[in-house]
């Protein structure tokens, strides 16, 4: 019998869709990717082999709405957005693509940098606004430092190019502890006040989890440099955001550039959206063409491996402990 794979978004790069149409797989997509009513609803009368996660919340109850549920894979790294708890009671394998998309969300992160440093947005919104500000406040950023909390492939994608613009680079990840840093001329620093403290733009790439959700709040923007900026392209409960719009107001960080939010959609009533020094994208540094085909491409090949006796590498299961006994849980 053909698989059935729901994607929790509209659509799906036509690279994974044409693997599961090799596949001869059953495709089913989100009407509305922000639904998680309907997702439930889905989940609750389909017979779904496998889901495709995108951004909407992949709740237990969703799960546990799904007998037939057997993998799960993130289309991206983040898992924030699903209860891997809940597989895993489940016996469910949740996998991960890394890598995929990290050029594209590196590159945004640098965008989002060099528009927040020259305030490059606000002069855009003056201009249109018939008025000739010419804004001669911004921050050039050779011989500046900049400091990477999470080194993973998206942060060292950012460190070459800050190098090749004569940066000073420095990186927090406590997974880096007792290795090489990865990355030649990148300064390991050992705690992360310690990395704020010398940082004139701090840029965050670390994973959403229990210790680091709202690791940069009120004490650590006091930290960091006079007049500093904060990029963050990983996740946006990583940030006080109240103690964000304080720092922004008070003059203590220069801007901020921010891709991902503790809220999505961002809703209208937003501070952040009251603020002149803040660049603000809808959490598309994924979502390039190329990376979404690489994506889905990858996330497709995960639960297709896994439904078809071949799964993916354990390293790329976040919940690896499900993965004991798997052959005779696939048979």
């Amino acid at each position: 019998m053909p698989y059935t794979v729901l994607v929790t978004a509209p659509r799906l790069a036509d690279a994974g869709v044409r693997l599961l149409e090799a596949a001869n797989t059953r495709l089913h997509c989100l009407a509305n990717p922000d639904d998680s009513r309907e997702l439930h609803h889905l989940l609750g009368t389909l017979p779904v082999d496998a889901v495709i996660s995108r951004t909407v919340d992949l709740t237990g109850a969703a799960i546990a709405a799904c007998p037939t549920l057997k993998v799960i894979s993130k289309h991206g790294v983040g898992v924030s957005n699903i209860d891997v708890g809940a597989a895993t009671e489940r016996g469910i394998p949740v996998y991960v693509t890394p890598g995929a998309n990290a050029q594209s969300v590196a590159e945004l992160t640098l965008g989002l940098m060099f528009a927040a440093a020259r305030r490059v947005t606000w002069m855009d919104s003056e201009l249109r606004a018939g008025r000739w500000s010419r804004a001669q406040d911004g921050v050039e950023l050779h011989g500046r430092t900049i400091g990477l909390v999470g080194f993973g492939q998206v942060a060292q994608r950012v460190a070459r190019v800050c190098l090749a613009l004569g940066m000073q680079v420095a990186a927090f990840d406590p997974a880096l502890a007792g290795t090489a840093v990865p990355v030649a001329g990148v300064t390991r620093f050992d705690t992360l006040d310690a990395l704020l403290a010398v940082s004139d733009v701090v840029s965050l790439h670390a994973p959403l989890n229990q210790h680091t959700r709202g690791m940069i709040g009120p004490a650590q923007l006091a930290c960091m440099r006079h007049g500093a900026i904060l990029i963050n392209t990983a996740r946006g409960e990583l940030v006080d955001e109240a103690a964000l719009v304080a720092a922004l107001r008070g003059g203590q960080l220069h801007a901020a550039g921010l891709d991902t939010m503790a809220v999505e959609p961002l809703p209208a009533g937003s501070p952040l959206l009251t603020l002149g020094n803040i660049v603000l994208t809808p959490h598309v540094g994924g979502s390039t063409p190329t990376a979404l085909a690489a994506m889905a491409s990858d996330a497709v090949r995960n639960v297709l491996g896994y439904l078809q006796g071949t799964p993916p590498a354990p390293a790329l299961c976040v919940n690896p402990g499900v993965l004991a006994g798997l052959d005779q849980r696939i048979a």
